[in-house]
């Protein structure tokens, strides 16, 4: 019989409630900074969901809105502003919430000691905020691979892979968790066991 001994978890939509609740409003206070004429709203913003990563978001909307196209340097400085007010738009407002029946799930394989790892598209910097801020002094995660840790993001499989070869888990004693098609793209890239469950914003 085969055990579980790892547990990959997305964070963005799968661990947590971030992308509506914090996200959302940080990349439309960066474009206000930058005097773009963009509003995010809630379906425009679900839509850029399928592209994966913050920035590539950015870039994305400003190739088809061929009006406001941004240069690489503009790109990069909006997407660096961005991720200033989504860090302190989450230290100053109570809104990131846990997935339903996560904490629970999270806790029980700690319990039963399967190791848990969090594999995610963030910075380093963002991930390490909000599970301190949603587990507090309660850490079952050993590590995090954020979008600092990797070369390529999802839906390359270098994330997942790196975290892999860290655990030293094999694939057959493994699952991840993903909420998105990039996200799963990765996972399975990397001949990982995945439960997919569609981000229900």
């Amino acid at each position: 019989m085969t055990y579980l001994e790892g547990v990959y978890w997305d964070l963005d939509g799968t661990i947590a409630n971030t992308e509506l609740e914090a996200h959302l409003p940080a990349f439309n206070f960066a474009f206000k900074d930058f005097n773009l004429n963009w509003n995010w709203d809630i379906s425009t913003y679900i839509d850029l969901l399928k592209i994966n990563g913050g920035k590539n978001r950015i870039s994305y909307y400003s190739k088809i809105n061929k009006n406001n196209s941004l240069s690489n340097e503009v790109l990069t400085k909006v997407h660096e502003r961005k991720q200033y007010h989504y860090i302190n738009f989450v230290k100053k407002n109570n809104v990131i919430s846990l997935k339903r029946g996560v904490y629970r799930l999270i806790n029980e394989l700690y319990k039963n000691k399967v190791r848990q790892f969090i594999v995610t598209s963030s910075s380093k910097k963002q991930a390490n905020l909000i599970t301190n801020q949603l587990f507090k002094e309660f850490n079952p995660f050993e590590f995090i691979i954020s979008s600092d840790d990797v070369q390529f993001h999802k839906p390359n499989p270098l994330p997942y892979l790196k975290a892999m070869k860290l655990s030293g888990i094999e694939c057959s004693k493994s699952i991840a968790f993903e909420d998105s098609s990039s996200g799963l793209r990765s996972s399975l890239g990397a001949k990982l066991p995945t439960i997919y469950i569609p981000s229900n914003i």
